[in-house]
């Protein structure tokens, strides 16, 4: 177990690596630099040359890449060009509201689509079955933005239950504001789930220790807890990673559309800005955050089936 989790932890350092190698590289190649953020309309060129030298700008990439991977090591992810704030107290304004949409959503789906899942799966070609499964696939058919819309046009302009949008707001956390955007964000998600759910449960009911711990008498619930739900687990703890990758993407979308000062805000007004520093790290902090879901679910997935160990 230990060597299987520093190799994990080695992997996905390596895989941080990378991608801040790839991050680095992509946001150098945008047109413009810092020099032309900051430069004013008097300016003349020789006054533009000058600060992109004391910006270091004139320098080889490979050397700024090593300069700024050495400032983040330490926590230093630079200095917004826009507005001169350091970016970690961007992305610590900013984060929270992304934080709150996204563990919400996992909190509620992952309980919700088990259930249903597992229920789905026991009842077999049953009117359940068939119920729960014309549901979650209406629900996955249709696009986030879409819902949004809907959403926002039903509950929030026609009814009134929930405000449109979060411009102006400062309690951000209130269960009003929260309605609607996790439940966009739920809606898909637990139509992807559950079936991942269902497919997996009904998978392992067929197995044949299942199949020989029925005919041996067990009671069915001991079944289900000891025999079904543990092998069960592990491809839904590993579709709910890779559910957490689309689930950012849903976040920062869903962000744009009800306007909430979160995450994607704060990306969206940087690359409209040329805010480079600011790009880079947000865009380090999501993966960050996406890697970690999946280290967090192999781990997971190795304690729920042990026997994955003698695999390696």
């Amino acid at each position: 177990m230990t060597k299987y989790v520093l190799r994990r932890l080695a992997l996905a350092v390596g895989q941080l690596v990378a991608l801040s190698i790839v991050v680095f590289s992509l946001t150098a190649m945008l047109p413009g630099d810092a020099a032309e953020v900051r430069q004013s309309e008097h300016m003349t060129p020789e006054q533009v040359a000058a600060l992109r030298n004391q910006l270091g700008l004139d320098r080889p990439l490979w050397t700024r890449f090593l300069e700024w991977a050495g400032a983040v090591l330490h926590g230093d992810l630079g200095q917004s060009l826009s507005s001169g704030l350091p970016v970690n107290q961007i992305i610590g304004e900013s984060i929270g509201c992304t934080a709150v949409l996204a563990g919400v959503t996992v909190l509620l789906v992952a309980p919700l689509s088990t259930v249903l899942g597992i229920a789905s799966a026991v009842g077999e070609n049953g009117r359940l079955d068939r119920v729960i499964t014309a549901v979650t696939l209406g629900l996955a058919a249709i696009p986030d933005f879409v819902l949004a819309l809907v959403f926002v046009a039903v509950f929030a302009l026609q009814l009134g239950w929930s405000p449109a949008t979060w411009v102006g707001v400062t309690d951000l956390c209130t269960p009003e504001l929260l309605a609607l955007p996790v439940a966009v964000l739920l809606c898909r998600s637990l139509s992807l789930l559950t079936r991942q759910v269902r497919a997996g449960t009904v998978t392992v009911l067929h197995a044949g220790y299942v199949v020989q711990a029925r005919r041996l008498g067990l009671p069915r619930r001991t079944v289900l807890l000891r025999h079904v739900l543990p092998n069960a687990a592990v491809p839904a703890v590993q579709d709910l990673a890779r559910l957490g990758d689309n689930l950012l993407g849903g976040v920062l979308l869903v962000e744009a559309i009800f306007a909430i000062p979160g995450v994607a805000t704060a990306l969206i007004t940087a690359v409209q800005q040329r805010d480079v520093p600011t790009v880079q790290g947000l865009t380090m902090v999501l993966a960050a955050f996406a890697l970690l879901i999946h280290l967090l679910a192999d781990l997971i997935c190795d304690r729920l089936v042990p026997r994955t160990e003698l695999l390696r």
